[in-house]
């Protein structure tokens, strides 16, 4: 096998990623990977060095997709060159936000399609579209102003406008959990639509914000605290996003960076209409900048990955009989990325109470743990509670958790015993 063959196969799990990514359509994406790995055939003699080979392989994929979205491309009235260079907002999880907008723009008029693909993807000044269009510039701010309403009508994706509340500082959550009960329902749960970051409870979405924190059993006492926000869109690797700013206050050990106090991490995540997940992440850790992406395998995936090839987590969700409970007694099924609906509860916290599902998690952050997340009708976490395996992360001769934490609630999951450690909540139920 010659150089150019080793260097192709040690990359194609890389180049994979890259293009089932972007390309929503299995059989497309792989021919893709088809015409991108015979174009680098053909072209190897370009290559030079070695050591680029990954980023000069990635660069043909680049454009064999964007000529890929090129041909796909269908709005006479808003030329493809007009249109943000954005195939990658397609991907094997669904559409995105970026690709509802080509979507809604198609159900407008030529009019209204015109002068908002001159406003908002050319940026023309409105000086600029009165001159082009020949119209006073008080007819363009009406046009646009009528087309922005009719735009907002036909977008399938609610306002980010923010409501007083959400105007509001994020309130600081209490230094104890407010009491609350769980209490079962004879009813059949309702089909929820989740769309929080899995483990971060923040939707990925401009304008979104919150504060969660952690709180230890029995002694119920807050210990970290996270407060996020969405900063503004965001791209890695080609995929468009949102980035996210995480301020972790007194941070577990093992997210602490190398046993900082405050840890501050920047995500890039991506919400489509199926699922949700994390691009990259990066994080300052002993004066170096870390950075991970969805690039970097299970290095990146065991960390902040989920779902197969890192689809994420899925946001439609509905029992499918992969999990099943019964009082304290879960039986799960032997699959990875175990995730299912498991019951209905009313939750009563700070004086509130919430006609919630309970979504319980068997094995997926690591072996041995197992949560359960009450979602309320608006998709949004009530509350969020994690259990250790009874051995989990135990050293030879030290004590069970059933032995340290002798008060805590218990469950069985497939005949194991499983102990209550912690519980999170946010600043949404206060």
């Amino acid at each position: 096998m010659d150089t150019f063959e080793e260097l192709l196969r040690e990359n194609l799990p890389v180049l994979q990623r890259f293009v089932f990514f972007r390309i929503d359509h299995r059989f497309d994406a792989e021919d893709i990977l088809q015409e991108t790995c015979a174009a680098a055939s053909a072209n190897r003699n370009a290559l030079h060095n070695p050591a680029a080979f990954k980023g000069w392989l990635l660069a043909i994929a680049r454009n064999k997709c964007a000529d890929y979205f090129r041909a796909k491309a269908k709005s006479p009235e808003i030329p493809v060159e007009v249109l943000p260079e954005r195939p990658d907002t397609r991907s094997l999880s669904g559409r995105t936000e970026d690709s509802a907008v080509r979507e809604t723009l198609e159900k407008l008029s030529k009019a209204d399609r015109q002068i908002l693909g001159l406003a908002y993807f050319r940026n023309w000044p409105q000086a600029k579209i009165a001159e082009t269009l020949r119209i006073p510039l008080g007819t363009v701010k009406s046009r646009l102003h009528h087309a922005r309403e009719r735009f907002r009508e036909q977008y399938p994706y609610p306002s980010t406008k923010s409501t007083k509340k959400e105007e509001k500082a994020m309130k600081k959550l209490p230094d104890i959990i407010p009491e609350y009960t769980i209490t079962p329902l004879d009813q059949p749960p309702f089909p929820v639509r989740w769309e929080e970051l899995m483990g971060w409870f923040l939707v990925p979405r401009i304008g979104e914000k919150l504060t969660w924190a952690m709180y230890d059993f029995p002694e119920k006492t807050r210990t970290e605290m996270c407060a996020m926000e969405v900063t503004g869109p965001a791209e890695v690797h080609g995929i468009r996003g949102v980035e996210i700013k995480a301020v972790e206050t007194s941070p577990m050990d093992c997210n602490s960076a190398g046993g900082q106090e405050e840890v501050t991490r920047h995500f890039v995540a991506q919400l489509t209409d199926t699922y949700c997940r994390l691009l990259a992440e990066s994080h300052m850790e002993d004066g170096v900048r870390r950075l991970y992406t969805f690039l970097d395998g299970d290095a990146f995936l065991d960390n902040w990955g989920f779902g197969e090839d890192n689809c994420g987590n899925e946001i439609n969700l509905f029992p499918k009989g992969d999990i099943v409970r019964e009082g304290n007694t879960v039986t799960a099924k032997e699959k990875p990325f175990l995730l299912d609906v498991t019951g209905r509860y009313t939750v009563t916290i700070n004086g509130n109470t919430y006609d919630t599902v309970c979504v319980t998690d068997c094995y997926t952050y690591n072996d041995g743990v197992v949560s359960e997340q009450y979602l309320d009708r608006n998709g949004r976490t009530i509350l969020w509670r994690r259990f250790n395996r009874d051995d989990w992360h135990v050293i030879p001769g030290g004590k069970l958790w059933s032995e340290r934490l002798p008060d805590n609630e218990r469950i069985v999951v497939n005949g194991v015993t499983y102990v209550h450690w912690y519980d999170c909540i946010t600043d949404y139920i206060l």
